[in-house]
């Protein structure tokens, strides 16, 4: 996302980049601590991966949960071709966190 944002984007600024992590949650948890401090929380994904993301946070630390905002996950055509297969994967993939969907 780091290069996407530097080479596709343009974006000229400071960022912070965690390598450490194999999976989402572990992604959430080694994250959290550079960003705690923040106003705001945004995760730029996929839909269904960001939902996920933003549960994590709210079962990782709960107090955080009030910075979260949603980014713009989703522009109207974007995957239009992929759309079937990511809506399966999607469903199979939050049944773990079902129970904390808002």
């Amino acid at each position: 996302m780091a290069d996407y944002a530097v080479n596709e984007l343009g974006y000229q600024g400071a960022y912070l980049l965690e390598e450490e992590s194999r999976t989402t949650w572990d992604n959430i948890a080694n994250s959290l601590p550079m960003i705690e401090d923040v106003d705001r929380i945004k995760i730029a994904s996929l839909p269904a991966h960001a939902l996920k993301a933003r549960v994590y946070v709210r079962r990782q630390r709960p107090d955080l949960a009030s910075k979260l905002v949603k980014a713009a996950d989703y522009k109207f055509g974007e995957w239009a071709a992929l759309k079937p297969a990511l809506a399966a994967y999607s469903q199979r993939t939050l049944r773990a966190v079902r129970e904390d969907l808002p």
